[in-house]
This record gives structure tokens, C-alpha cells and sequence, in this order.
């Protein structure tokens, strides 16, 4: 347990900060779930909707450091070839 007055601060800081980022986590998950619903659908532009939509938001965690940058362009590139496949066929 924090006992300085400095741990005690940090202590109330990070708790803020782990709703916050908690609350953004979850946006990102909502939004890369209506992709997913999209493409399970076979609708192709609904999913090319979803996925325009999803990506600012995936790109916004990036730089508010609740998502990797690396994953969060692995997770657009593979949606985004599962929607360009989802228009091909």
C-alpha cells in the first residue's frame, strides 16, 4: 500500500487513468466487433463502413497508449483484406 503522499497521488492517478483507458479499450472492442458482425453478415459495404470507422478509432488508442501501434495496424491490415475479400467474391 502507498504510504508517501507522492504513492498516494500516483495511486489515485493511475486509478483515473485505468478508467479512462478501460472506457477507451472497450469503445475500440465495440467498434471492431460491428466490423466483424459486418463481415459475418457478407455485407460489403456495411463492413467498408464499419471498418472507416473503426480505424480512426483504433489509430486514436495508438496515440492515447492503450493500444500497441503494431497491433493496432495488424488488426486494420487483416480486416481490411477480409472486407476487400468480402467485395471480390
Amino acid at each position: 500500500m502507498a504510504n508517501t503522499p507522492q504513492s498516494k497521488k500516483r495511486a489515485r492517478q493511475i486509478e483515473r487513468r485505468t478508467d479512462v483507458n478501460k472506457a477507451r479499450r472497450s469503445r475500440i472492442r465495440t467498434y471492431l466487433r460491428k466490423v466483424e458482425e459486418a463481415i459475418a453478415s457478407g455485407d460489403a459495404a456495411a463492413a467498408k463502413t464499419a471498418l472507416q470507422n473503426a480505424q480512426p478509432e483504433l489509430m486514436r488508442g495508438v496515440t492515447k497508449g492503450v493500444v500497441h501501434k503494431n497491433t493496432a495496424s495488424r488488426k486494420v491490415s487483416r480486416l481490411a483484406a477480409r472486407v476487400n475479400a468480402l467485395t471480390t467474391a
